[in-house]
């Protein structure tokens, strides 16, 4: 017979509501609004190493069947709020990526995400250490930059370094992957952070990690001070990547390129391309004020708060069970 049962105990229940409440306080107390935007939408992320889920909706105004796609994040619905001069903004909302089940994700998940107006990446780091000290009483957090992350770790400088380097460290630390030779140089950067990184740091408390290189800026801009980095940050705590941000970019043309150079991407890889957000960039064309943006996970969150080694325990019906 199914289970039919939740996952989650009733603590964990009320720990998710409590921790939801805290949220919405502390947002209210900074005069930052909640938000409600669509989870299908026409467009999608180009990101080689995110897949969206996507249905076929049959009664569109065309009269023609329509692919739809469920958001992996609010993000490009959110900063067309922000074009429309709506402030500074936050939403709670369910996410979706279609990414294999573990101990830290489902498919299915709560995401918290919010924008600054006149915020820089620096700025947005310190309103989510205070996020994280008012949810989970932490200390004050760690801050280092990815070139210094794999230096102190890796003894390799990210910004400045080979192919075959990398290869020779992935060998070293006994990163067993097929045919590592056929990855991209982020992709390999990538492996190195979370085998070899990752589980060094922000064991304490929180540990931010920012300027990525350039290449995996994402949405994020530039650095004025080095032209190899972007403005982008991402937090890690007790074993898990809490969350992601950018001091966002606001130059359409620019990201229309990225958005393309993504697909191109995908084709070299074998995977399918994705259509591009002409709804969002066409936002972007129109004025996206100056802001940072961050996307926090919160059922990582609510593991860290209830000591939960699981997702499950924080999912009422997780994936296997919905």
């Amino acid at each position: 017979m199914q289970a039919w049962q939740p996952t989650t105990s009733h603590q964990a229940r009320q720990a998710r509501a409590e921790l939801l409440r805290t949220i919405r306080e502390f947002f209210y107390s900074r005069d930052v609004m909640e938000v409600d935007t669509p989870l299908l939408s026409h467009g999608t992320v180009t990101d080689e190493h995110l897949d969206a889920f996507e249905t076929q909706f049959n009664f569109a105004n065309s009269g023609e069947p329509t692919t739809l796609y469920l958001q992996t994040s609010p993000e490009y619905a959110m900063k067309r709020l922000l074009c429309a001069q709506s402030g500074s903004i936050y939403q709670l909302c369910k996410a979706f990526r279609h990414e294999g089940e573990g101990r830290w994700h489902n498919p299915e998940f709560t995401m918290l995400e919010w924008y600054r107006l006149g915020f820089d990446h620096f700025a947005l780091m310190d309103e989510v250490d205070a996020l994280l000290m008012a949810t989970l009483n932490t200390s004050p957090s760690d801050k280092l930059t990815y070139q210094n992350a794999f230096i102190t770790y890796l003894d390799i400088d990210p910004l400045n370094t080979s192919d075959e380097a990398l290869l020779k460290a992935m060998e070293l630390h006994n990163i067993d992957i097929h045919q590592p030779q056929m990855l991209s140089f982020d992709s390999k950067l990538q492996l190195l952070f979370s085998y070899c990184i990752e589980p060094q740091i922000g064991m304490k408390k929180p540990c931010f990690v920012y300027d990525f290189p350039a290449s995996q800026a994402a949405l994020a801009k530039i650095s004025p001070r080095d032209s190899r980095v972007a403005e982008r940050f991402e937090v890690y705590f007790k074993g898990a990547e809490l969350a992601n941000g950018f001091n966002e970019l606001s130059a359409f043309e620019e990201q229309r390129i990225r958005f393309e150079k993504d697909n191109q991407k995908r084709q070299s890889a074998g995977l399918a391309t994705k259509p591009l957000d002409e709804h969002f960039l066409n936002a972007l064309e129109a004025g996206l004020p100056d802001c940072a943006g961050v996307a926090l996970g919160i059922d990582r969150l609510l593991m860290l708060k209830i000591n939960a080694t699981h997702i499950k325990d924080v999912i009422n019906f997780p994936v296997s069970r919905a």
